[in-house]
């Protein structure tokens, strides 16, 4: 069973252990019974090795397996199903993306044939339509010879939710309200008690908000209810202690909300709000410089009207 990191270590402890994964290849770690999870980089989206900073893995059942997230190239795709074969004969019978962006769902077309069926949001496919020629265009080198119609779409929709039988293994998959993005998804193995959260629980990274930040907290706030024994990050360690991980990220986010609010009503111009508005949180963060700004502007689109 691989180590989990303690819910205490951030910021340069949590930098040198990313990069101590990036230099060992292709990093897996059997984090349950059957539970094998690949931890992504703490990279910005323009920096080399930007395909690999996703947590993806798979989850073994008694008569298949599936894959959650399938990284952000081809390439990548394709160590994923090498690593699977190391690990078990059975076939992959699904793939469930977790949601839209690029480092989650660009590996795909590694998984393509034999019977793979494709699993998201029900608000997936259209999310990948509209971003379909953005991917062709910004990414075309991590999609290989998958060109932007090679960006595959879920064939099996989850309005709400759906259970997918594994084998004497069952996973729950729920779709959410916008909150991070407005396709997000999570997995519940309940025979681990093991919750793949995607990106609606970042973990030493910095949240990134393309979808409702009041949206997200209240995702947050019903998410706390669940009865989780390990949950696995979209980004950052792993960790058994459910409660505390999602601290750290709603106390940003209602830092975010109450900050924009407040420069909102003082008719603060956005550029002086991105310098002020939680600015207490951003030794807590890796890539604020990256990923704060844009949360900024898409909170005041959001907040300014309400």
């Amino acid at each position: 069973m691989g180590a989990l990191e303690p819910r205490s270590v951030v910021g340069v402890l949590a930098s040198l252990a990313f990069a101590a994964q990036a230099s060992a290849g292709f990093n897996l770690n059997e984090l349950e019974p059957g539970v094998f999870v690949h931890l992504g980089r703490q990279l910005a989206l323009d920096a080399p090795g930007h395909d690999d900073i996703a947590n993806i893995g798979f989850i073994v059942g008694d008569r298949c397996v599936a894959v959650i997230d399938t990284g952000g190239s081809l390439a990548i795709g394709r160590e994923l199903r090498a690593a699977i074969g190391k690990r078990t004969a059975l076939p992959v019978c699904y793939v469930i993306n977790t949601h839209v962006h690029v480092d989650h769902v660009l590996g795909n077309a590694a998984f393509d044939g034999d019977g793979v069926s494709f699993v998201g949001s029900a608000r997936l496919n259209e999310a990948i339509a509209r971003s379909r020629d953005f991917f062709a265009e910004e990414y075309a080198g991590d999609l290989g010879s998958a060109r932007g119609a090679r960006v595959i779409g879920p064939d099996r929709l989850v309005e709400d939710e759906l259970v997918l039988d594994l084998g004497a293994r069952q996973l729950q998959l729920h779709a959410w309200p916008t909150a991070h993005t407005d396709c997000d998804l999570t997995v519940y193995d309940a025979k681990s008690s093991t919750l793949w959260t995607g990106d609606l629980l970042f973990r030493e990274r910095l949240p990134a908000l393309d979808g409702s930040v009041k949206g997200w907290l209240s995702v947050l706030d019903a998410m706390k209810q669940m009865k989780v024994r390990l949950a696995v990050p979209g980004h950052g360690s792993a960790t058994h202690d459910w409660a505390a991980a999602l601290v750290p990220e709603r106390r940003y986010l209602q830092a975010l909300t109450d900050g924009v609010r407040d420069e909102i009503a003082r008719a603060e111009p956005v550029e002086d709000a991105i310098e002020h508005v939680a600015a207490a949180e951003k030794p807590r963060w890796a890539l604020w410089d990256k990923v704060h700004p844009h949360n900024v502007v898409r909170a005041y689109q959001e907040l300014e009207w309400e």
